[in-house]
């Protein structure tokens, strides 16, 4: 995959934080080399999170995100330092800016607290050096001197926030995992109103690359073709792979001796949540009427008219349960800071969600105690297929009692 078609939600995220002009867009353009970020003496010129994805040696491919300044004022300025905040949940690597003329503030402090917190790696870059009359040496190995005006010491601030950043010594997969060479893997994809048009939704663009690169082969079908394409292909394939919404018709037509599982719960694997959203399933049974359902989004799109999360979800929930639960939508970056209101969350995949933001908000349903799970788990919940949709993960498949 190129650099240039890296998914956001697959590369490195890069967080600036700081004060209102404490030069936090211009510290963007030195490092980039580009004018990525607005820059202005006008205090509070970034009034909401600004992403930008590129190319930054050496790290790679990354995503850099403007954030407002942690010091704004009044009640719209306290909702700006608010999306700040936010931020920090997707945050990989943290770099704060700190205007050498002021020094570090109680609010720099404050978010360092949570940085620290959080373990986020972090750089401290003091910024405008050269309008101190000295500058003194670094107090730690996380900070430096630097100035965006005079481009001193920007390489060194590149090559610091680089050093934060440690891969995983195991890259996790998709389902490459599963397969051996010339494995066939036959995907379901369901052509529908929700599909973006001409395209394949991300979910089923990944999988089906990591499948070439496990040197398997992808065979993609719509749902009521896989019959006749399994009749067709010469050999058992080793995986049927489906989006969720037509799991019952899938599951109906994929013989039991070929492993079954949908994109939602490959992506609850990859982004290393599976195990607590099968845990989490089983709440749907202990619902009332008037219990509160949170509908967990990570991308914004425009509702269709038969909506998987704010339409189909609610109405298989109240056909298998019989009761009327309260169902609370939340889309994009909004994630509630307080569930204790909700009996139950119900995520989807997070394809549009890096993994320390899924990880962060299954985190925060654990701190509180409230079960969560994916639309893709819960739908094969409901339909009785759960635990054949785990087959392959044995360490999971043990928490599932017979369905």
């Amino acid at each position: 995959m190129g650099l240039n078609n890296t998914p956001s939600a697959e590369r490195i995220h890069i967080g600036i934080f700081g004060k209102r002009n404490a030069g936090k867009s211009s510290i963007i353009n030195a490092i980039t080399g580009q004018d990525l970020a607005v820059v202005s003496d006008v205090s509070g010129t970034t009034t909401d999170p600004v992403s930008k994805s590129m190319e930054l040696l050496p790290l790679g491919p990354v995503l850099i995100i403007d954030t407002p300044g942690i010091d704004d004022v009044g009640e719209l300025g306290a909702l700006r330092v608010a999306k700040s905040y936010q931020v920090l949940r997707k945050t990989d690597i943290a770099v704060l800016v700190v205007s050498g003329e002021e020094g570090i503030s109680a609010e720099d402090e404050k978010l360092l607290s949570r940085i620290r917190r959080n373990k986020i790696p972090y750089v401290v870059a003091i910024n405008k050096a050269d309008q101190m009359q000295q500058v003194p040496e670094p107090s730690d190995g996380n900070t430096i001197y630097v100035s965006a005006a005079q481009n001193w010491h920007i390489r060194e601030l590149k090559d610091l926030i680089a050093a934060q950043y440690h891969a995983p010594q195991e890259k996790l997969q998709i389902v490459g995992d599963l397969l051996s060479p010339s494995d066939f893997a036959v995907l379901v994809i369901p052509i529908d109103k929700a599909a973006p048009k001409g395209r394949l939704i991300l979910p089923q663009q990944q999988t089906i690359r990591d499948i070439l690169e496990a040197d398997a082969t992808a065979v993609v079908c719509k749902e009521y073709e896989l019959q006749e394409t399994l009749a067709s292909l010469g050999k058992k394939p080793k995986i049927v792979i489906t989006d969720s919404q037509v799991f019952a018709k899938v599951s109906a037509d994929t013989p039991k001796d070929i492993l079954l599982t949908s994109f939602s719960i490959l992506m609850a694997r990859y982004k290393g949540n599976l195990e607590e959203l099968v845990k989490g399933v089983t709440a749907i049974n202990t619902l009332k009427d008037g219990d509160k359902v949170l509908i967990g989004e990570g991308c914004t799109h425009h509702r269709q008219c038969d909506d998987i999360g704010t339409v189909k979800i609610p109405r298989w929930i109240r056909d298998y349960t019989g009761v009327d639960p309260e169902f609370v939508s939340c889309s994009g970056t909004e994630f509630p800071e307080d569930l204790s209101q909700f009996k139950m969350i119900v995520h989807c995949g997070g394809c549009m969600l890096n993994e320390r933001e899924m990880k962060y908000r299954v985190a925060c349903a654990q701190d509180e105690g409230i079960p969560i799970t994916n639309y893709g788990v819960l739908i094969a919940y409901m339909q009785g297929i759960l635990k054949r949709s785990v087959q392959a993960f044995p360490s999971i498949a043990m928490y599932l009692e017979d369905e």
